[in-house]
């Protein structure tokens, strides 16, 4: 009998001790469904006439077109392409103002050849000595032709090296339906698409020094005098640039870029309308233009703090959820698609904050967003009690 009593108390310990140690398996979890957030294609304020084409940088959706397609001539934003191909040839860095240009008497006859033609140019008096960067100034500004010639005779010693120079910086780029013939835009067969002078837009922007020099209303230039950029649009609505342009074969022309502060960071739209009947009416429509893309960018919330992707479930009753810590939020334009993948990682016991997995949102035209989930509340050991009244269930 006393073996016996031993022998029963030997299982009952046994018994105990295997329940209190036996391993859980993990909780069972489960993804939550996610609503989310979406955008619509907005409508543009475009012009009727010409070819227009405007961009954001980094939102690829937002490259939107109307008009024709075909090359047009571009007048004076021919001299965006001139200050680039020179800049490339002769180097300058921001704050420097290069080496000195002397105006040779070639140089000084571009004045009456321009005049002659009624295009703009600026004073040239004999014995004229300007660095590259005020030479710069004078023919973007006021976009003087005989400073293009001259800048692209001292740059490439003849306007023929400075043709073939543009030809090949313009297919180095990627412009592939722009031609250049000459430097001042005079020429009408100097010509390109809304969409390839977007480009030509971005390459301007990129570089400091141009950006700089289209960014600047006024200046004054010695033995040439106060120059005052064409660009009237300048400094209005977050307008910084770039060129402006007008032949009788081209329309009012305007290669424009402006900046906006949305959703706590700086975003540029770059565009450019060709074909206007005057720059009065054509600045108007840019406005216009600008304000319904602007309008388009908005902040998307991705996940709020504390928003719930999934959910752990315990044999012991316990449910607690997989949490974002923060939330997060992207800007974007126009139409858009959000879509989130969660995984959540095995989870036995756990305390609260435990990171326990991860979601990733796939946005359109914008990078991935990953973000880490965390456990809501703890998951605790339910104790010996539980574990000797329920046998084995959690293993």
């Amino acid at each position: 009998m006393t073996i016996s009593v031993v022998a029963v108390l030997v299982l009952a310990v046994g018994y105990l001790v295997a329940a209190a140690v036996v391993p859980f398996s993990p909780a069972s979890a489960t993804t939550t469904s996610y609503a989310a957030p979406t955008a619509t294609l907005p409508d543009l304020s475009f012009p009727t006439y010409g070819a227009t084409a405007v961009e954001a940088p980094g939102f690829p959706e937002s490259l939107r077109t109307s008009g024709d397609t075909k090359p047009r001539s571009i007048a004076s934003i021919s001299k965006v392409v001139t200050a680039l191909v020179v800049l490339d040839a002769k180097p300058l860095s921001q704050g420097q103002a290069g080496p000195q240009i002397t105006f040779t008497p070639e140089m000084q006859g571009l004045y009456a050849k321009y005049l002659a033609v009624n295009g703009e140019v600026a004073p040239m008096p004999p014995g004229l000595q300007l660095s590259e960067y005020q030479t710069l100034q004078v023919m973007l500004m006021k976009s003087a032709n005989n400073y293009a010639g001259s800048l692209a005779i001292w740059a490439f010693g003849s306007l023929d090296a400075y043709q073939k120079a543009a030809s090949a910086w313009l297919k180095a780029h990627g412009l592939d339906e722009t031609s250049i013939h000459e430097p001042t835009g005079l020429d009408p067969a100097n010509t390109s698409t809304a969409t390839d002078l977007v480009d030509l837009g971005q390459l301007a922007l990129a570089n400091p020094v141009v950006k700089e020099v289209v960014g600047t209303k006024t200046t004054t230039v010695p033995n040439v005098g106060d120059i005052v950029n064409s660009n009237k649009l300048l400094g209005i609505d977050g307008v910084e640039g770039i060129k402006t342009g007008t032949l009788d074969e081209a329309g009012a022309c305007l290669l424009f870029a402006a900046t906006y502060q949305r959703g706590g960071e700086p975003v540029t739209v770059i565009g450019a309308m060709l074909g206007g009947t005057d720059h009065t009416a054509l600045d108007a429509d840019v406005q216009r233009l600008l304000h319904s893309v602007a309008d388009n960018f908005h902040v998307v919330t991705l996940a709020h703090a504390g928003q719930t992707f999934g959910t752990y479930s315990t044999p012991w009753k316990d449910e607690t959820d997989a949490v974002t810590r923060s939330a997060s939020e992207v800007l974007v334009w126009g139409k858009t698609t959000v879509r989130a993948t969660t995984k959540l990682d095995p989870v036995t016991l756990g305390t609260k904050g435990e990171r326990v997995g991860r979601v990733r949102f796939t946005i359109t035209d914008h990078d991935p967003v990953t973000m880490p989930l965390v456990l809501e509340q703890a998951i605790p050991d339910p104790g010996i009690w539980w574990r000797w009244t329920n046998p084995f269930e959690g293993s």
